[in-house]
């Protein structure tokens, strides 16, 4: 009998798709159809949920990269699905018939249904312009013109929590028991709640749940550096998805843990995604171009929580609890619209700020200053080169520090000036000194973090300690980007007085 073609021979292999016919799709740019199960199309259909379709994955970045008007949205469903590929390529996922009944509930399913939910929700705390206003009210910390009254008629604060978007999603996902809200259908289903917040923070018991949500390796990064770079055009951040998905394996760590990494014979395809990432920050996330406007917006919206011209933190906080559907306005409009309204009516006196606004609504950008100490360096982050960051950093700023004082002594208050020294880069992985500085395992293969490589027989190594692994060079190198920008009036000055040249 004629042998039949090994490319049916194959296909008989291939798990068939089971999903219900009548479960719904959506479809996805990068990952083609994507079905959700019921539960997942009311968490999506949510308010919590679509307010996420207004907030723009790079901020500012349109403003350099005209194709990135992707959003929060769609960034999250592309990450539940990512983390459905991992499951199924590690062997953990259930069937789909299991998977789409909400009778299902044996720890296998549940813990299915669980990563995907969290997937889906690890960005429902989004601020608008994603972290460039984050930033602002985390400077700004908690408002002392915020208190309510407990039960007893006595003034009590509000905010308990850090202003981020990890504390202001759990208090969503925890606090949000009335009709439509994220609370009251994870328990219709029979989901918990307090399960879903600590997979999102990534502190749960399970070690290889944790990984597949905060990683240098997860389902996050798996989906964004994709999407940026087709959105951007920018090809830094690309790798080879489907060959990486073919070699992620599970490794024991005892106590029936789990742990996850990738076949030691695909160690460059792991390399190369830890680099795409490394590459993407800088070109991407850090680009001198749309790095002005990051900057500007955060000092932008500081300034605006300082004069109480827009939501507070603790004010989101009793929005989300009053079910008060301002909550859903919190986006990129919202933002853009209060700078425009704050603006025509003359609400800021202070020029410089009114000068920031007019510029950040009108794609001005400031002028960046050239100075040999602002360049942007790669540095060696280990714990033996730590002193000599510490002492570059305090270079720069001292240098930040000469402008400013040159711009408020000579100045007519109009001139400004914009500085970030970043304290940490952005490192192409974990590295073995933060592992080792962080004490909280004596086994490194039970840390979340890094990366690992298992052999045929199962057994897991670092990538950090393979011989013939570029990421054990070049893990401590991390990117060092300063900015400094100017507006017009204040670079004319330090021109003048020799302070800078160019």
């Amino acid at each position: 009998m004629a042998q039949k073609p090994p490319v049916t021979r194959l296909a008989e292999h291939i798990q068939k798709p089971s999903v219900p016919k009548n479960a719904s799709v959506i479809f996805d740019v990068l990952h083609g159809f994507i079905p959700v199960t019921d539960w997942e199309e009311k968490i999506i259909s949510s308010a919590f949920f679509q307010r996420l379709r207004w907030i723009k994955q790079l901020s500012f970045s349109n403003y350099i990269f005209p194709g990135a008007e992707h959003t929060r949205f769609s960034h999250a469903i592309g990450v539940m699905h990512s983390m459905h590929r991992m499951l199924r390529a590690l062997g953990l996922a259930v069937t789909d018939d299991e998977l789409f009944d909400p009778r299902a509930t044996s720890a296998p399913v549940m813990l299915h249904k669980s990563l995907r939910i969290s997937a889906l929700l690890h960005d429902i705390g989004t601020f608008p312009f994603s972290h460039s206003i984050e930033n602002a009210y985390i400077r700004h910390g908690n408002d002392a013109r915020r208190t309510r009254e407990d039960g007893e008629g006595r003034s009590k604060d509000l905010k308990e929590l850090p202003n981020n978007h990890e504390h202001l999603g759990s208090f969503i996902i925890k606090n949000t028991s009335h009709e439509g809200g994220i609370t009251r259908i994870l328990e219709d289903y029979g989901i918990d709640v307090a399960f879903i917040s600590r997979l999102i923070k990534g502190d749960s018991q399970y070690l290889i749940a944790n990984q597949l949500m905060h990683s240098d390796l997860d389902s996050d990064r798996m989906d964004y550096l994709l999407r940026d770079a087709h959105y951007t055009g920018i090809q830094y951040g690309q790798f080879d998805r489907e060959y990486l998905l073919a070699n992620l394996v599970t490794y024991s760590v005892g106590k029936d843990q789990l742990g996850f990494g990738v076949r030691e014979s695909a160690i460059h395809a792991v390399e190369d995604f830890l680099i795409s990432r490394f590459h993407w920050y800088s070109q991407v996330v850090r680009n001198p171009g749309t790095s002005k406007f990051d900057r500007m917006s955060t000092r932008v919206a500081k300034a605006l929580l300082e004069k109480d011209l827009i939501h507070q933190f603790q004010d989101l906080l009793e929005l989300i609890d009053q079910k008060d559907e301002r909550f859903f306005w919190w986006n990129d409009h919202y933002f853009i619209t209060r700078c425009q309204e704050i603006r025509y009516q003359g609400l800021i006196q202070d020029p410089k700020v009114s000068e920031q606004i007019e510029m950040l609504l009108y794609r001005r950008a400031p002028k960046t200053v050239q100075d040999p100490l602002f360049q942007h360096r790669l540095l060696d982050g280990s714990k033996a080169k730590r002193g000599e960051r510490e002492k570059l950093i305090a270079r720069v700023k001292e240098r930040v520090g000469e402008l400013e004082s040159a711009l408020e002594k000579h100045g007519t208050g109009t001139e400004w000036i914009l500085a970030e020294v970043p304290e940490k880069g952005l490192q192409m992985a974990t590295g073995m000194d933060s592992l080792t500085e962080k004490g909280s395992s004596e086994n490194l293969y039970l840390e979340r973090d890094p990366v690992k490589l298992v052999s045929k027989d199962g057994t897991p190594s670092l990538l950090l300690e393979r011989e013939n692994s570029l990421i054990r060079h070049l893990a401590n190198l991390s990117h060092f980007v300063p900015s400094v920008y100017v507006n017009d009036s204040a670079l004319k000055l330090l021109r003048k007085k020799g302070l800078v040249t160019g």
